[in-house]
């Protein structure tokens, strides 16, 4: 197929270009894999139309000027050779809106076969949406095609055109979304600000944190040797241009540590897996358990798949003796996995040839040693320890963003030389740039990284805003993709092609509160005096469950519960609605009657908008926790959205919007949208208006809002996952509190509390109510006001 006699790359040989040939063409002596590559593709593409004459082949798209004077100055020489101008898609300020609008690319043919169901008009070279309200609504965005009739010779050459068959393609339908574009980018840079601030108050100079013996998640800090590699885990720093003839003096000297760390520890890997004297697990320092970990774990068994998991016995005593006990070596558990025919030996005997078990051990070593040489993630482990030992340094990575232009000197700037000589610290370095937002928290990849925001219009379902931070440039996907962004994007950490406001879900905390309250209501459990009394624990189960006021809130009655955000007071329900008619405890008919509530909100299933949406996950065990928001709940910031907005309209569950309408190319409206009513929540009315006097009074308790000027209600709610990292920190809530605009849900993963959540809930209200303004409130710098305390 790929011949160089079909595509007349003939580089070698007796019938290889002459010196002469080359230079009188302007021809390069040779080329990269690359640019044949790039040749080979446009000269397949003309073959492919050699009798069809007719149809036009692009070569090139998006040529400079001076490349269209040339052709058509030239044109008279450049037979069949024409420029043409193109429509394109462009998105304007793609970055804060591609996680709503998706991009376009060239159909696939499994996306011919499902559109042309419904349009079978569809080219095969058709451009279609591939993500995002593109893919929603392609069948009102497409367009349709012109034709005309073309005479032909028999090898395709044009002979007549048909003027009269002539049909004009015809523009597809404009759709207009719920979307305020102001509140949408004003809300992206104050979450990026936020969890800039979040970064920048957690950082402290230390190259580790002791999480083993941390018991607060809220004590947890981001050591400054995480930050600096970061830069390389990460990819902000390209650790392969290191080894290039263009490399700086400073990327040519780390890139010779690299050699000879590298050479260390194969020197030491080649021994554990060949050597006379292999080492038993439990025996090996912790950077050697994290390379022979990475190289059975991911390397072997995820990656390349030579260690079979479905051949594997799980239950083997050697098995269990290297993965659970760590009693012998990697060689005695490799050899032995080969014996017992857990190896896959394709990528080992491509040939087929049959290896015995030694044969197949020895080429398994050897196959390893040389696959970590261009493994660049084991490299990023390597540069790991290499930076904990201070072989390289924080300076030497800070002064590699200049010199691979991630971060650019302004005329008069001495940064550069400051930190240089050392007179600018690493560590200051860092923290003055992630205050800048010069180095942002998507490209750190730390927790946090990312953070999202939904904000909804209560009376109507329409969405206003549905931000999630990082976003990504759709202009660079759409059209001729930019497949090296593309990668980039996909094996970006902070994962920005994941929508955090609606594919994201976590446990919604204390914001859960609300319907526990409910249920103890409607269930008669309580009424809106009943006391209880809060002594900061709740015993009636085993393990007993904290309040987080561990001295205790005392005798609360339902809307203090609210006010102060009490466990003890939603336990006790969750405890009462288990009670079966003897008097004892069920787990199973609490976790239905907390389900059942949940439903009643709508958090039982999908917000309603139309893109894509993780589903949520009401709780399935451990009943008492749920009550407060734990237990399996799981929901994403979309459906905690819908749910507020609910409670601000005072029951009506909507499925939320993104679409207002369609209108064809000459602004004639075609078909308006509204949001569906999905259910209606009949609750008395002395019962809202406890919860929203409860609300209004969390609002009030949180300084947060003490100069926002407008009255607001919310509930705030913070989140356990992990115990290597900080909480996550929610906010939900609506406003004005007297008469309901809007309603506003927040996340921010592993953003160490609710106080946080709660300063990015205030802008938004501050700027969505007016009152403040977007240049009052985008600093373009990293927040200085952050909370790591959670008082729910």
């Amino acid at each position: 197929l790929a011949g160089s006699e079909r595509f007349s790359i003939i580089l070698e040989g007796e019938n290889a270009y002459t010196a002469e040939e080359l230079e009188a063409y302007g021809l390069p002596e040779s080329y990269t894999p690359s640019e044949l590559l790039d040749m080979v593709i446009i000269r397949y593409a003309l073959s492919t139309n050699s009798f069809q004459r007719y149809m036009p082949v692009t070569i090139a798209t998006d040529i400079s000027d001076e490349t269209v004077a040339a052709i058509m100055e030239n044109k008279s020489e450049l037979q069949g050779i024409d420029v043409l101008e193109d429509s394109i898609r462009y998105y304007e300020d793609g970055i804060y809106f591609s996680s709503i609008i998706g991009y376009t690319g060239r159909a696939s043919a499994e996306e011919l076969e499902t559109l042309r169901e419904d349009n079978p008009d569809y080219a095969s070279d058709a451009i279609v949406g591939k993500t995002g309200i593109e893919q929603y609504m392609e069948l009102q965005l497409q367009g349709t095609d012109g034709e005309e009739t073309v005479y032909v010779d028999n090898v395709g050459t044009v002979q007549e055109i048909d003027e009269e068959s002539r049909v004009d393609p015809v523009s597809g339908n404009d759709v207009y979304l719920t979307i305020d574009k102001d509140l949408q980018e004003t809300i992206y840079h104050i979450l990026e600000q936020q969890v800039a601030g979040i970064l920048v108050a957690n950082i402290e100079n230390t190259k580790t944190f002791d999480y083993e013996n941390n018991t607060d998640r809220s004590q947890i800090r981001i050591p400054i040797y995480d930050v600096y590699y970061a830069l390389i885990n990460n990819n902000i720093i390209d650790i392969d241009h290191f080894s290039q003839t263009d490399a700086s003096d400073t990327e040519k000297n780390l890139y010779a540590k690299f050699q000879q760390k590298q050479q260390e520890i194969f020197d030491r890997i080649t021994a554990e897996l060949t050597g006379d004297s292999p080492t038993v697990y439990n025996d090996l320092d912790d950077e050697m358990k994290e390379y022979l970990d990475y190289i059975v774990n991911e390397l072997l068994t995820d990656t390349l798949g030579i260690l079979s998991s479905d051949a594997i016995d799980t239950t083997d005593a050697t098995y269990l003796a290297y993965t659970r006990d760590g009693t012998i070596s990697l060689q005695e558990y490799l050899t032995y996995a080969a014996s017992q025919n857990w190896v896959d030996i394709s990528d080992l005997s491509p040939e087929g040839n049959y290896l015995d078990s030694s044969e197949v051990y020895q080429a398994l070593a050897e196959y390893l040693v040389d696959y970590l040489k261009t493994d660049t993630a084991f490299s990023k482990i390597l540069y790991y320890y290499m930076l904990q030992a201070d072989t390289i340094s924080g300076q030497e990575l800070c002064l590699v963003l200049y010199d691979q232009g991630v971060l650019e000197l302004q005329e008069g700037d001495d940064t550069y030389d400051r930190l240089a000589s050392g007179s600018l610290t690493a560590s200051d370095f860092m923290i003055s740039k992630i205050s800048s937002l010069e180095i942002t928290p998507g490209q750190l990849a730390l927790a946090p990284c990312s953070a999202s925001a939904v904000v909804t219009d209560v009376n109507t379902g329409d969405t206003l805003a549905c931000v999630t931070y990082p976003g990504y440039d759709n202009n660079r996907l759409a059209n001729n993709m930019d497949t090296e962004y593309y990668n980039q994007l996909v094996n970006d950490l902070s994962q920005p092609f994941y929508n955090k406001a609606t594919q994201q879900t976590t446990a919604p905390g204390s914001t859960f509160k609300l319907v526990s309250l409910v249920a103890g209501y409607e269930e008669d459990v309580v009424n809106l005096d009943t006391s209880i009394e809060c002594t900061g624990s709740f015993d009636l189960v085993t393990p007993a469950i904290a309040c987080w006021n561990r001295s205790g809130h005392g005798y609360l009655d339902f809307t203090s519960a609210v006010e102060q955000s009490c466990n003890v007071y939603v336990n006790t329900i969750g405890y009462q609605l288990g009670l079966d008619s003897e008097g004892n405890f069920s787990e199973n008919q609490s976790i239905q009657k907390i389900q059942e509530y949940a439903s009643l909100f709508g958090l039982d299933k999908k917000s309603g908008l139309e893109i894509t949406e993780s589903s949520p996950h009401v709780t399935d065990q451990y009943a008492v926790p749920s009550y407060m928001g734990q237990g399996t709940h799981l929901y994403t910031t979309s459906q905690l959205a819908r749910y507020v907005t609910a409670i601000a309209n005072s029951g009506t569950v909507y499925d939320l919007t993104l679409l207002d309408r369609v209108t064809d190319s000459q602004n004639n409206v075609l078909e308006e949208y509204s949001a569906d009513v999905e259910s209606q929540i009949n609750l008395p009315t002395q019962l809202w208006d406890a919860l929203h006097s409860g609300m209004q009074r969390v609002v009030s308790t949180h300084a947060q809002f003490s100069d926002l000027g407008v009255s607001v209600a919310g509930k705030t709610g913070t989140a356990e996952q992990e115990t290597n990292r900080p909480s996550h920190g929610m906010f939900i809530g609506y406003g004005p509190y007297e008469d309901p605009e809007i309603a506003v849900a927040v996340r921010i993963p592993y953003g160490y509390s609710s106080g946080n959540a709660c300063l990015v809930a205030r802008d938004i209200f501050a700027y969505a109510l007016g009152q403040e303004t977007a240049e009052e409130i985008v600093t373009g710098a990293a927040s200085s006001e952050t909370s790591n305390t959670s008082t729910d």
